[in-house]
């Protein structure tokens, strides 16, 4: 089953330069997807348009079939239960005055889901390994890898479809790279991730499916098994040259 689907999508600020060019792309349920790219290859760009943070150029953004406007308000909270974000900095994506308890439930309340908010929460924050009293606590009393779980369980709390995570774990140093994987790798069992990153050996520990983009173009789509074992494009081949991988998980 089609989740999000982009069709002949282009994006341009203005009449300037353009930043994405034809994209095509399907993210089916239950299979990962990894959208890779240097800077400047317009990663950022597809994750707004993913959001329904901005408005294609041209060409469509679909979800469950239906066209993804952000003008329709009640398409829009379906949309909001059903997709979550997680975002790169760990230690700027958190308010640091509210208490952790607050900060995961935030998508409950606005959304206005109507469930046991107490235990809920308490379910998100064991679902990220990390323990109850850290409810009570605000984010400056963690770490970097403990402030990107607890922006994790921000976005599984409302049990969404689909999870976008952009560069989940560039901010963070190799130990707690390697932890916040294997809790990603968990939580694809419950929902479908995509993981916009520049490093592809990090998406290749996780995602079925890759998406490769140069200059706001997909260069290279298809299995991740099938593009790392035999890449097309002499780009795809580049990343794989220049990328330090994770180790493999069982």
């Amino acid at each position: 089953m089609s989740l999000v689907d982009l069709t002949a999508v282009s994006f341009a600020y203005g009449r300037g330069r353009t930043v994405l060019d034809g994209i095509d792309l399907r993210i089916e349920a239950g299979r990962n997807l990894g959208i890779v790219g240097e800077s400047g290859s317009g990663k950022t760009t597809m994750l707004r348009l993913l959001l329904g943070l901005a408005r294609p150029s041209s060409g469509q953004v679909s979800f469950r079939g239906a066209p993804l406007d952000p003008g329709d308000r009640s398409f829009m909270r379906g949309f909001r239960r059903a997709v979550q974000a997680v975002f790169q900095d760990p230690y700027s994506s958190l308010d640091p005055r509210q208490k952790i308890a607050d900060i995961i439930a935030e998508p409950l309340r606005s959304l206005k889901i109507a469930t046991d908010v107490e235990a809920a929460v308490t379910e998100a924050l064991a679902s990220v390994d990390l323990p109850l009293d850290a409810a009570s606590r605000y984010p400056h009393e963690f770490s970097g890898g403990q402030r990107q779980r607890i922006a994790i369980a921000r976005a599984i709390v409302s049990q969404p479809e689909l999870v976008l995570a952009d560069e989940v774990v560039s901010a963070l140093d190799l130990t707690t790279r390697i932890r916040i994987v294997e809790l990603l790798k968990a939580l694809s069992a419950k929902t479908t991730l995509v993981l916009v990153s520049h490093d592809i050996g990090f998406v290749a520990l996780l995602c079925q499916d890759l998406v490769i983009l140069e200059k706001g173009r997909i260069v290279e789509q298809g299995a991740a098994r099938d593009i790392l074992s035999a890449p097309q494009h002499p780009y795809t081949q580049r990343l794989l040259e220049s990328t330090p991988r994770l180790p493999e998980f069982a």
